[in-house]
């Protein structure tokens, strides 16, 4: 109870760190906006979309988090964990769109040449670098073992790489009039935020298509459901992932008994081994079985 408690409490307190992380994300957009303005930086204002762009993909995280902790009900009697898959594909898509289009900017900027100019550029790139760092750590706190917060820790990231961009440039520029700098910086951060989308995309997709849990071998499930004794065969076998922590299973299993009581001794022993080697925690088992009557025959004549 008091570890449920203590739970329940983390939890509230990483929603309400969430929360704080959105409003400073809005705050920073606007902040940059006007900052753009003031001093006539599109690169600034294009850093404020895309500071947006992180706010929106903390909302769609936090909503799917308060989603996700619904119980199973009739409409969703597995529950509703994967309310966080579907929250990281979305976000994964957005963030290989903005990868792409901090790309583009890269490439415009090579055909038109941005002066940064203005020590407000750099300082107001400061300040989100350190909102930036401030909202990727609460995102990579909770993300261990969560698609979803994962996918918003790399919008964070990003962010917190173009907003070090934004200064190393400007500083660069301003020292040496180096104005290439400010290209070869947004290409590396595109290329790393396209690398970070199109590694974890796939992984996504996967488990919302029900695909076999990455690192089980159906083989090997087969195999050792086959070492229970009384076991003569496994058929029409599947394994999926419920959400991203909790294994399925469903098979057919064949068996020799001399007692129908010896079905579940059977069952209680497969699903045993399913949970200490694989961690498949859910198992659907349906028995077909003919009873050993050998034993019973009557072999004088």
């Amino acid at each position: 109870m008091d570890l449920h408690h203590g739970h329940n409490h983390h939890s509230k307190d990483s929603d309400r760190n969430l929360f704080v992380a959105i409003i400073l994300n809005v705050l920073l957009s606007v902040s940059q906006i006007i900052g753009g303005i003031i001093s006539g930086s599109l690169s600034l204002i294009a850093d404020a979309l895309h500071n947006f762009s992180d706010a929106a993909s903390l909302c769609i995280a936090l909503f799917a988090r308060t989603v996700s902790r619904r119980p199973p009900d009739t409409l969703k009697t597995f529950g509703y964990q994967r309310a966080d898959t579907i929250a990281a594909l979305i976000n994964l898509t957005l963030l290989i769109v903005i990868g792409l289009y901090i790309a583009y900017e890269g490439v415009i900027r090579l055909a038109n040449p941005q002066q940064v100019t203005g020590w407000i550029i750099i300082l107001v790139a400061g300040i989100a670098l350190i909102i930036d760092v401030f909202t990727a750590m609460i995102t990579h706190r909770i993300s261990k073992n969560n698609m979803n917060m994962r996918a918003a820790f790399l919008h964070n990231l990003s962010d917190a790489l173009s907003s070090v961009s934004v200064i190393i440039a400007g500083v660069l520029i301003i020292l040496f009039e180096w104005y290439w700098t400010d290209t070869v910086l947004t290409f590396m951060i595109s290329a790393f935020v396209l690398w970070q989308g199109i590694t974890m995309l796939p992984k996504t997709i996967h488990l919302l298509m029900e695909g076999t849990p990455i690192g089980l071998s159906l083989e090997d499930i087969k195999l050792c459901m086959n070492e229970v004794s009384g076991v003569e065969n496994i058929h029409h076998l599947h394994v999926w992932n419920l959400d991203e922590n909790r294994i399925a299973l469903e098979a057919h299993v064949v068996m020799m008994v001399s007692e129908l009581k010896e079905v579940k001794v059977i069952k209680d022993e497969i699903k045993s081994k399913l949970k200490n080697k694989f961690n498949i925690t859910h198992s659907t088992l349906e028995f077909e079985y003919y009873l050993d009557i050998s034993c019973d025959e009557n072999t004088e004549d």
